[in-house]
């Protein structure tokens, strides 16, 4: 007979435990530790088997059986972390929830976060304590991150579609990730900059005369890493039409193009569908809204950004533009391809995990 493994004990919630364990499962400000836990026993409550459990929630088996016999002998006070041997902590742990509880959900007088000063005066603890507890909990109230999430009715075939092209391209086909950096600027320093010391950084003056925009027209090859590129003081559809001329001369006639792009006006204008109906071996691959993630030559523009323009000091924009392409050109003699690892499918589950985390949709 086929072994049946060791008998669970039998795991029954009631209505108030199953209540209080979807909060926690779900909650933005549970700790993720405690979320797995409560995970896992509303997972056991199903009647599924601990392998099945762990597979399902990407943790090993014996996790699950620790916290199903746990939930199991002491219910929903087993799911927190146990005493550890050593000397008894000064801070209770009463004291560390308020700190939590206290950072998580609430805002100082005056201020729109925490600093480690600021809750030491309204709890007693020292900085140094409040440093301790946040690092422990993985709380950093000084950081704040931006996102949108897209509303595009079909941001999940694009993710397919856009994913597809970077995992497994077409053959006999060239993929370019193509966009515009817009309003790049001319900036000419009030004063010449101190140049980096032993002991001392770079020092720039922090006012700047402009003198002019340009735009950087980029279409980033995802095979090889090369660039195409243009520079144009305007960004319109007639700029935009003039680009794709560049880059149909310079691709082989005997490729199609499939090229991945935002949803910006001037890539949808008619002058530019019409160029596109003349040019049937040119694709358009359209990205989400707010989903300027997704477009590699995103992050090429920040290759730039970060190299060239954040310091730049340019008293024309010819000098700016001519600055530029010497940059593109240097890319362009050792690119490197970036390399897309994720599918869309873990693209997608980690957005439904954000959502759930969040505001428990995502279903």
């Amino acid at each position: 007979m086929p072994r049946s493994g060791r008998p669970k004990a039998e795991l029954v919630l009631s209505a108030d435990e199953r209540a209080q364990l979807v909060r926690w499962s779900r909650r933005a400000k549970s700790s993720q530790a405690l979320a797995l836990r409560a995970r896992i026993v509303l997972a056991c409550a199903e009647g599924l088997d601990n392998k099945t459990v762990a597979a399902r929630l990407e943790c090993a088996a014996a996790t699950v059986g620790k916290w199903r016999a746990r939930f199991v002998e002491q219910r929903l006070d087993g799911l927190g972390d146990e005493a550890r041997p050593g000397r008894p902590p000064v801070i209770s742990a009463d004291q560390v929830e308020d700190v939590v509880v206290a950072t998580l959900e609430s805002t100082p007088k005056n201020a729109t976060h925490w600093s480690r000063a600021k809750m030491a005066e309204r709890t007693g603890l020292s900085k140094s304590t409040i440093g301790r507890i946040w690092r422990a909990f993985d709380l950093k109230p000084h950081r704040a991150e931006g996102f949108k999430i897209s509303n595009d009715p079909l941001f999940v075939e694009k993710v397919y579609d856009i994913v597809g092209l970077y995992l497994n391209p077409p053959e006999a086909a060239v993929v370019l990730c193509v966009d515009e950096k817009s309003q790049v600027q001319a900036l000419a320093r009030s004063q010449p900059a101190f140049p980096m010391m032993p002991g001392m950084p770079e020092k720039r003056t922090h006012d700047y005369v402009r003198h002019g925009t340009t735009s950087l027209f980029a279409a980033l090859n995802i095979d090889d890493g090369t660039v195409i590129s243009s520079l144009h003081r305007r960004h319109r559809a007639s700029e935009f039409k003039k680009f794709l001329t560049k880059i149909d001369d310079q691709i082989p006639d005997d490729l199609d193009v499939h090229l991945v792009c935002d949803n910006y006006g001037t890539h949808k204008h008619p002058t530019v569908t019409k160029w596109l109906e003349a040019h049937p071996r040119f694709h358009m691959h359209f990205t989400p809204t707010y989903s300027s993630w997704i477009n590699q030559v995103e992050r090429f523009f920040a290759y730039v950004t970060a190299d060239l323009l954040q310091r730049s000091d340019h008293r024309s924009v010819q000098a700016l533009e001519a600055d530029i392409r010497t940059w593109v050109k240097a890319w362009n003699e050792d690119p490197k391809p970036f390399v897309w690892t994720k599918t869309a499918e873990q693209i997608l589950d980690s957005l439904r995990r954000l959502l759930q985390r969040t505001t428990g949709a995502g279903h």
